[in-house]
């Protein structure tokens, strides 16, 4: 057999590694159309690589592709290499501090090995696209690590935190999720010391550091739902809920999950929940949004719309006839 097919049969092994967790040696010889002694071989030559190709004995074994002590070359399917592509470009434009240019380092080592119809695709798909994004708050690359390592390993979690106040105070928590909402990073953990769940911004974390002390995963609310409602609510001195003519799936892309929560109704309505310390701010919030619309409370939410109104009407003086 030649080197070339010796190669090649090699790539398509490691092919096979990377699609799933766990090969018997019969089905990766059924798959390669090889003898079990062939692949042994191409094993031996993929950790030759620097591939860490581990092998369990007995019934249910097999060979699986672990992690190793350094990072091999990669293997990608068209579909694969495209997808990386354009996350990296998506990247380089990120909230993640120092990621910008580490992204654009691996978007230009990818775009050098790219087969050119790949390459072109990538292209095409770049220059049709723009991305509409506010301004973010910078996280620290090396506390993302830090706290999704704490998530996997459940370990418990260390730091200085600072309030909305300014006013700093040492936290323990059980971290469980991070969750973005594209502008800034937050933690759902559960507070030791507090004893329940909080939402902690990654950007007021300080001197953050894992400790040895392992946790026993506890039932928690879903992450996304408790990050949601902690940032659009808790933080305020007043809650609206208004209810809204329009669908809520039309009122959801008009306010952001970071702003308010949109509740599901009956016959074309739907219910806001927004937060806020200005009620005036909350009036003109719920004006702008053009849908007919009822204040279920608080009630000075109305009597700051009745404001609004009456301010709106003397600006645009008497009526033309």
């Amino acid at each position: 057999m030649t080197v070339e097919a010796t190669t090649e049969r090699v790539l398509r092994l490691l092919a096979l590694l990377q699609r799933r967790p766990s090969w018997t040696a019969a089905e990766i010889a059924a798959e390669l159309r090889v003898t079990d002694r062939s692949v042994r071989r191409d094993v031996q030559r993929l950790r030759a690589l620097g591939y860490p190709v581990h092998a369990a004995a007995g019934v249910g074994g097999g060979y699986r592709l672990g992690a190793g002590t350094r990072l091999p070359p990669l293997l990608l399917d068209d579909e694969e290499a495209i997808a990386t592509a354009v996350s990296l470009r998506l990247a380089a434009g990120g909230t993640v501090a120092g990621a910008q240019e580490a992204a654009l380092r691996a978007l230009a080592k990818l775009d050098q090995v790219l087969p050119a119809r790949l390459r072109a695709e990538v292209r095409a798909v770049h220059a049709a696209t723009d991305t509409l994004v506010g301004p973010g708050v910078e996280i620290d690359a090396e506390l993302l690590v830090t706290l999704a390592r704490a998530c996997r390993d459940a370990v418990r979690v260390r730091f200085r935190y600072a309030g909305r106040d300014g006013a700093e105070s040492e936290r323990t928590v059980e971290p469980v999720r991070m969750v973005t909402t594209g502008r800034r990073w937050y933690l759902m953990a559960w507070d030791v010391d507090r004893g329940d769940w909080r939402t902690f911004r990654l950007d007021r974390m300080r001197q953050t550091a894992a400790t040895t002390w392992r946790f026993r995963a506890r039932e928690h609310p879903d992450p996304v739902a408790h990050v949601r409602r902690a940032v659009a609510e808790a933080p305020y001195r007043h809650l609206a809920r208004v209810r809204v003519h329009a669908p809520s799936d039309v009122l959801r892309e008009l306010v952001p999950p970071q702003v308010g929560r949109v509740e599901d109704d009956r016959d074309g309505w739907c219910v806001l929940v927004v937060g806020g310390d200005d009620l005036d701010w909350l009036a003109l919030h719920v004006a702008r949004l053009g849908f007919e619309a009822e204040v279920l409370e608080p009630a000075e939410l109305r009597q700051a719309l009745a404001r609004l109104a009456h301010r709106l009407a003397a600006m645009a003086g008497p009526a033309l006839t």
